[in-house]
């Protein structure tokens, strides 16, 4: 399982109506909320934008510190749903429901790690959470799986020792670095919420169960829903009720409107049409939870700076698309060719706030003689053109600040901030991930 934990964004499933549950083949929208935005539980009216954004910036570098894809080395029925999410400080947060009758949670749902958690009683050792806990002793539809059970095995799960009073269930424990959860490994009924007051039904999913949770978890979070490639995350277990297809539409960070982003998945996760650039997912074997690509190089203008790494690992394969980190972070030679050329088309007089912690940052009064350049991301298979929305960001009253950002991390990633207004789409079974210009504010 991968060390994934807090992300620059929050996912949150609204849910608009009591839970009826209908198959997946109808399909279903829920509406992508901004932690953010006044339409939001989570708006706190005090916050400024500038202290916002300096906040993701913050998570953005907390965030290397629980990434660790040890794999990375030279070795390298169609049926449609969307779901709602909602930016909870810089995350992207879930509500989802567990367990019959239905349960409703709400976790961070994160694209770079893989279990779906929450929270459950008997909680030994729980943070402190502002909505009931979930008591899988409720749920008719609830079962444990037992330790001894190939299915244990192949989950990685492990028995309990004896004496702990846990009995024979198989046992999960995730360390996200400076968060945890220890717990269970069950099967129960997944329901995910729709914005046409509908509901689909997943039977036997696999979930972990915690009670013993600690670390920087907000009180108004659950757990985790894990989006990543591997065996548990949610993607995979839908497996063919969404032909192995997801994709988001993430509204710009500083849209202060009430428009919504969004999550789709099967049919209403292909990206098609005019404009559609795709490129490969590079596969390690023992590292599935990551969406690896390969970055071949940035270009400035009409100025091409090569990816390059001091690092002697494999070119393929050497970024992470990361939907859970607000910056771009890039490997720091590569980003210091990166950031001279930049600096040397706009022109402008370069401003130093140590509580941003980016190190290319512009004194906005003279923003308007600012030159903000064209920037294109050379991805393997196609290039993804960038707006100025997507490469600079107005951080406080006195600075913009270019959204890219060095990081001592093989490999790179590719954060949030550079994909808002594109309809991103994962196909896990062509392996490819394809972007489409949109604007999200219309979706």
């Amino acid at each position: 399982m991968a060390a994934l934990a807090t992300t620059a964004f929050a996912l949150f499933l609204l849910c608009v109506s009591d839970f009826i549950s209908v198959s997946a083949k109808g399909g279903f929208t829920v509406d992508l909320i901004h932690r953010d935005s006044p339409r939001s539980p989570f708006y706190n009216p005090s916050e400024t934008p500038s202290q916002r954004l300096k906040n993701a910036f913050h998570r953005s570098f907390g965030r290397l510190s629980h990434l660790k894809p040890t794999a990375y080395s030279s070795v390298a029925q169609p049926n449609q749903a969307e779901s709602t999410l909602i930016s909870n400080r810089g995350e992207y947060l879930m509500e989802l429901s567990i367990g019959t009758p239905p349960f409703s949670i709400k976790a961070i749902a994160d694209t770079g790690s893989d279990l779906i958690w929450t929270q459950c009683e008997p909680c030994v050792n729980c943070y402190t959470q502002t909505d009931p806990i979930f008591d899988p002793s409720k749920s008719s539809t609830y079962k444990t799986i037992h330790c001894s059970s190939n299915q244990c095995t192949e989950l990685k799960g492990r028995c309990p020792a004896k004496g702990s009073g846990s009995g024979s269930a198989c046992q999960y424990e995730v360390d996200y670095g400076i968060q945890y959860t220890i717990g269970n490994l069950a099967v129960d009924t997944l329901t995910l919420a729709s914005t046409t007051g509908r509901n689909v039904s997943f039977p036997k999913t696999i979930i972990g169960c915690g009670h013993n949770n600690t670390g920087t978890f907000d009180k108004k979070e659950s757990g985790i829903v894990g989006l990543g490639g591997g065996d548990e995350s949610l993607i995979t277990q839908l497996g063919t009720s969404i032909d192995g297809k997801f994709s988001y539409c993430l509204v710009p960070f500083a849209w202060e409107g009430n428009q919504t982003s969004k999550l789709n998945f099967g049919d209403n996760a292909v990206v098609s049409g005019s404009g559609v650039v795709s490129t490969p997912i590079v596969e390690y074997p023992t590292q599935k939870t990551f969406f690896f690509l390969t970055l071949k190089a940035i270009s400035v203008g009409n100025v091409k700076v090569p990816y390059t790494s001091s690092s002697s690992a494999s070119s393929k394969g050497n970024i992470i698309i990361d939907s859970g980190t607000t910056l771009t972070l890039l490997e720091p030679s590569f980003y210091s060719k990166l950031e001279k050329v930049v600096d040397k088309v706009v022109g402008g007089e370069r401003v130093n706030d140590s509580q941003i912690g980016i190190p290319l940052c512009y004194k906005v009064s003279q923003s308007k003689y600012l030159k903000l350049p064209n920037i294109t991301v050379h991805f393997s298979g196609g290039n993804v053109k960038l707006k100025p929305n997507n490469t600079f960001i107005r951080v406080s009253d006195e600075a913009l600040c270019f959204a890219f950002a060095p990081a001592v991390l093989v490999p790179s990633l590719y954060g949030n901030v550079a994909q808002a207004d594109f309809l991103v789409g994962y196909d896990v079974k062509k392996k490819t991930v394809s972007f489409k210009p949109t604007d999200c504010t219309k979706v």
